[in-house]
């Protein structure tokens, strides 16, 4: 190992000398890896930004003396990008790069600013030209490779990160930076074990222990997760960032009250973390507090990738506002099953004399239009002009101080259109009990957990004078294919048209029972007040809360929950059970 190579146990004021004693040799480079390092494992400590800022006037003023460019050229870029002026800079490098084309200062500089400008290919191609001058320039390889993860281009990324840890194996930022590339990418098992080349180089290293628990609890691996959090937090108890992951964790666990002081350290090391407010929020709502829930649940528009923004300003609605004869706009959000669930709030606002327009795709106007409301429907915003409040639809529930004892059951609430319900059940037979089934929603990260096989069904097809038919459409539909027992599949005429949703809400007013997993097709079924049998993961979305077989939000629906993560066989079991016994009552 070379005496530039970061020792497990160096502590900083080791480091720093070590590199003091580079730049004294007039070994700079080397000195630049270790100050580099340093930073890596402590960026906020003042001594090492200053010395290394010191560094790299002497970098420049030593390239300036060798390219002819002067140090105090040199110096005045280095401070216009750490000032963040990097128009500036760039105009100022590429003038002096004409004069001084071997000056490798400018070409770090110019890549630099290029990619803090987003002009990611310029940056790339300036990088690329500084190898040419120096192929073992190292720096660039790693610029090349986070340019690259920036612009997406994942598999060329971690390919420059390759390059540069062939010129130095054991570069703890290399590996850091391509573990995020690979977990991106979603190769979990490569991620994790660049995260621990990076601990094995930086044993204590917060965010590669932090990283390494994402990509673990992506892997579905949620006790290493918490135990790689938990090393994290070790090193630094006040990381906000590894709290809200273990409190995410420890959610999955159903753990709630350990989560919630887990997003109580996150936020009180950031008070306005909106990911942590809003998860908080789901916990809360998990717990039935929906009152606190739901007044949480409004960070949702404030989070990293928020789904949908707030109201404007102008607009915004207390409930101490009167709004009769007020124009109330409220907009669509997140997916089906949210919009209907809670449209069930629209005429609520009516109630209140508020006239209300409700922007919701085209496509579920025709089911929506049978709620008995005067609500209109649109697929746009009105003018300005035209709003007197607006809200995002899954904000009504705080607005009109929803808590668990106040939940609108009103059921149903949705309609059938009575002339499909008839020609759909002139297909079916009036002599059997018809079970409409669904097993999986849209493979999405919502969806994580919630979905199951179709061939589970296989128990309850079994049972005497049962018709299983299937509700289903799009992704896991061609299961139906690969199992040894009938299911009735309903043509593809089956909610073909431009209205969703129209042909499986007739059906199901056809079926004696639906039983499904938690995906829009439950909720559809709940509105229309079917009887309905929901099969549910261990710790399950936030509406269904937990302990609980009954649900407020839909009247005439059953729960049936896993008792351990992952495990579907027992709640096939019960709803086996359940069945059975429903039938002999029924045949009495």
């Amino acid at each position: 190992m070379s005496d530039v190579n970061i020792q497990a146990s160096l502590p900083l004021s080791s480091l720093l000398r070590k590199a003091q004693r580079h730049v004294k040799a007039e070994e700079l480079a080397k000195a630049a890896i270790l100050y580099r390092e340093a930073l890596f494992r402590f960026p906020k400590n003042k001594k090492a930004i200053q010395e290394y800022h010191n560094l790299k006037n002497l970098i420049a003023s030593q390239n300036a003396l060798n390219s002819e460019v002067s140090q105090e050229q040199a110096q005045e870029l280095i401070r216009l990008y750490e000032q963040g002026k990097f128009k500036e800079v760039l105009s100022k490098a590429n003038y002096l790069t004409n004069l001084f084309p071997k000056a490798m200062t400018l070409y770090d500089l110019r890549g630099a600013t290029n990619a803090k400008l987003k002009n990611f290919d310029e940056a790339i191609n300036i990088f690329k030209q500084a190898l040419k001058m120096n192929p073992n320039h190292l720096e660039a390889y790693l610029n090349i490779g986070n340019v690259l993860q920036e612009k997406g281009e994942l598999d060329a990324a971690i390919d420059s990160y390759k390059q540069a840890l062939k010129l130095k194996s054991d570069y703890a930022e290399v590996h850091y930076n391509m573990g995020i590339a690979l977990k991106k990418k979603g190769d979990l098992d490569a991620a994790i074990f660049s995260n621990k080349q990076v601990i094995k180089i930086v044993p204590d290293h917060v965010e590669a222990f932090n990283n390494m628990g994402n990509a673990l609890q992506a892997k579905e691996d949620i006790d290493g997760a918490i135990s790689s959090y938990k090393k994290a937090l070790k090193i630094n108890p006040n990381h906000a960032e590894a709290n809200y992951n273990i409190g995410n964790a420890l959610k999955e666990k159903g753990q709630l009250d350990s989560a919630i002081k887990a997003y109580n350290a996150a936020t009180h090391v950031k008070p306005d973390y909106a990911d942590a407010l809003c998860n908080l929020s789901i916990v809360k709502n998990l717990q039935g507090d929906l009152k606190n829930g739901f007044e949480l649940y409004e960070w949702r528009c404030k989070i990293r990738d928020p789904l949908i923004w707030p109201a404007r300003s102008q607009f915004v609605w207390s409930n101490n506002k009167p709004i009769n004869g007020k124009h109330f706009f409220i907009y669509e959000e997140q997916g089906i099953g949210d919009v209907i669930q809670f449209s069930r709030y629209l005429p609520l606002l009516e109630q209140k004399g508020a006239k209300v327009s409700f922007e919701v795709r085209s496509n579920l106007h025709a089911l929506l239009q049978t709620m008995d409301s005067r609500v209109s429907l649109r697929t746009s915003f009105p003018e300005e002009s035209k709003i007197d409040f607006e809200a995002p639809l899954m904000s009504l529930p705080n607005l009109l101080n929803t808590s668990l004892e106040t939940i609108p059951a009103t059921n149903p609430y949705l309609y059938a259109d009575h002339d499909r319900t008839r020609n759909w059940g002139e297909r079916f037979s009036k002599d059997r009990f018809k079970i409409g089934i669904c097993w999986q929603g849209s493979k999405s990260k919502v969806d994580f957990g919630r979905s199951f096989p179709l061939s589970l069904f296989e128990g309850i097809s079994k049972t005497p004078n049962v018709e299983l038919i299937s509700l289903h459409k799009g992704e896991g539909e061609d299961q139906i294919a690969n199992i040894d027992f009938h299911v009735t599949t309903l043509g593809p005429d089956f909610d073909a048209g431009p209205d969703a949703f129209v042909d499986t809400a007739a059906v199901m007013m056809n079926c004696d029972l639906i039983i499904t997993s938690d995906t829009a097709v439950a909720h559809l079924a709940g509105a229309l007040g079917c009887p309905t049998w929901v099969a549910l993961k261990y710790v399950p979305d936030w509406r269904w809360m937990l302990d609980r077989s009954d649900s407020p939000w839909y009247p005439t629906m059953t729960l049936y929950r896993q008792k351990n993560s992952g495990d579907w066989a027992c709640v096939f079991d019960a709803l086996n059970q359940d069945l059975r016994f429903l039938i002999d009552q029924k045949g009495k």
